[in-house]
């Protein structure tokens, strides 16, 4: 028997099960380009945008480490985002004038750090719980699908009064179709939320090592 044939004589319920899983298949082949495209401009803005930021702040030239920050052609960069609250913050406080002490003006940055790189880790997490939940219940789904046709083929069985092996073979085989078609979708999905789960913990230690590299730039700014 062919795909075709089996999918003419698959019940409504189990066609309705498959239909889901197509497109579980397709919600999580877009989320996976979609952050694969996202991560992959990361990668090649941050390592553009660390060494002139870098450079405008050994010249201590705290303005354009800003502009360049703002800049759109870094506008995916992990790292820009983390600085830029940083400078952005430090910028402000100095615009404040002496209301602060040095310690407090580095702890406000270190704040402002920490809330710029919760809110990016969060942008950088877009869709992974789609993934985790379709890496998770497509096989049940798929599952469900093979139970409701194997139900499906004993009641033609019983209704026909046929009991022979061709027949059982015939209504198992178009049951089974479920369980492979969870399988299908499911194991690319947990490919995916593993690949793209490992890129942004690289990420989370890059705006680590950049946190802690620009507070410790502010603290020896204000010695």
């Amino acid at each position: 028997m062919d795909l075709v044939t089996m999918w003419v004589e698959m019940g409504l319920p189990v066609k309705s099960l498959m239909i889901i899983l197509a497109f579980m298949s397709m919600w999580s082949m877009g989320v996976f380009f979609e952050r694969l495209f996202t991560f992959t401009q990361a990668g090649k803005q941050s390592k553009l945008f660390a060494p002139q930021a870098a450079k405008h702040l050994k010249d201590g030239r705290l303005k354009d480490a800003i502009a360049v920050s703002q800049s759109k052609n870094y506008k995916y960069s992990h790292l820009g985002k983390v600085v830029l609250a940083g400078l952005q913050e430090y910028q402000f406080q100095s615009d404040a004038g002496d209301t602060l002490g040095r310690d407090d003006v580095i702890d406000a940055v270190r704040r402002a750090i920490q809330r710029a790189s919760a809110l990016t880790a969060a942008d950088l997490k877009k869709g992974m719980g789609a993934l985790a939940t379709i890496g998770a219940t497509a096989v049940f789904v798929g599952l469900l699908a093979t139970t409701l046709g194997v139900i499906n083929a004993f009641q033609g069985i019983a209704a026909s009064g046929s009991g022979g092996l061709g027949s059982v073979s015939k209504g198992i085989s178009e049951a089974l179709v479920g369980t492979a078609v969870g399988l299908f979708v499911a194991i690319p999905a947990v490919w995916f939320y593993n690949y793209l789960t490992s890129r942004i913990e690289f990420f989370s230690v890059e705006m680590d090592n950049s946190s802690s590299e620009l507070v410790d730039y502010f603290i020896k700014k204000a010695d």
